[in-house]
Parts: structure tokens; sequence; C-alpha cells
């Protein structure tokens, strides 16, 4: 896969914006480990390999086992998911379909039962942030294999 232009050389301003923005959705209260699961759940949805291949190396470092992370496309079957961890990757794939799928209310009752508002917002903005680098990902044809070393 050949990229069709580098982002970072092509508008550098925006992508050190967009950097700020994923740093700042990073920090707060919700586990690394998580951020990293709802993160590899949107880019499976988006089929995107570059954060795919980032993220569960990150995920492995943040304590993630192998089990986990391929059962990940699975989650709602797999018994290995917490309740916080199942409504984390519910209102995930809501949003990540947003389109289709809505937000609908069960899926809100369940985070809100796992999740403080404070924590709410944050993961809704690594959701908006993941799906954003995937669309760059995916739209360039931009893939780095040194990301998951």
């Amino acid at each position: 896969m050949t990229p069709r232009l580098n982002p970072y050389e092509a508008a550098p301003r925006h992508v050190q914006a967009f950097l700020a923005m994923s740093a700042a959705a990073e920090k707060g209260t919700i586990e690394p480990a998580l951020l990293e699961l709802v993160k590899m759940r949107s880019s499976q949805i988006n089929g995107c390999a570059n954060c795919l291949n980032m993220h569960s190396a990150q995920a492995r470092k943040a304590g993630e086992t192998e089990q986990r992370l391929y059962l990940l496309n699975a989650w709602e079957e797999a018994p290995c998911y917490s309740d916080r961890e199942r409504a984390a990757l519910a209102w995930t794939d809501h949003l990540t379909e947003i389109a289709g799928k809505r937000a609908p209310e069960a899926v809100y009752a369940a985070l809100a039962e796992q999740f403080t508002p404070e924590e709410q917002v944050q993961l809704t903005m690594m959701i908006n942030v993941i799906n954003g680098w995937n669309r760059l990902a995916v739209g360039f044809n931009l893939f780095d294999p040194s990301l998951a070393a």
C-alpha cells in the first residue's frame, strides 16, 4: 500500500492540534488498557490496519492478554470482559457506527452505570479521536509497521 500523502508534512499545524487533542483524551481516570481496547474496537469496525497494529502492541504493554485481544471482535459473546468494559465497548460500537446504530437509551444507561460523567466525556472524546485517526490512516493509505515496536 502506497501512502497517498503524509498528513504530518501536508498540514503540520492541523496534525499537531489533533495530537494535542489525542493526548488530552488519554488523561483521566479510565484505565489505559480499556482505552486501548476502545481504540482497537473502533479500528476493527473502521478496518484501520495501521491503528490495529499500533494499539494491539500498546494494549499488550498495558497488560492485555492475547486471548482478550483475539476475542475483541466478538466481545458481546466472549465471557472475559467486565461489565465496565462491555459498557465501553457497546458505546464505542454505537458511536463509531452512529449513522446506523445511534446512541440508544439502553446503551447509555449501561455506560452511566459504569462510568462517572467525566469518564463518559473522556471515553466519548477517545472514541472521537480514534475515529479521526482511522479516517486519516484509511483515507491516506497510511501504515507504519514500526508502530507496533
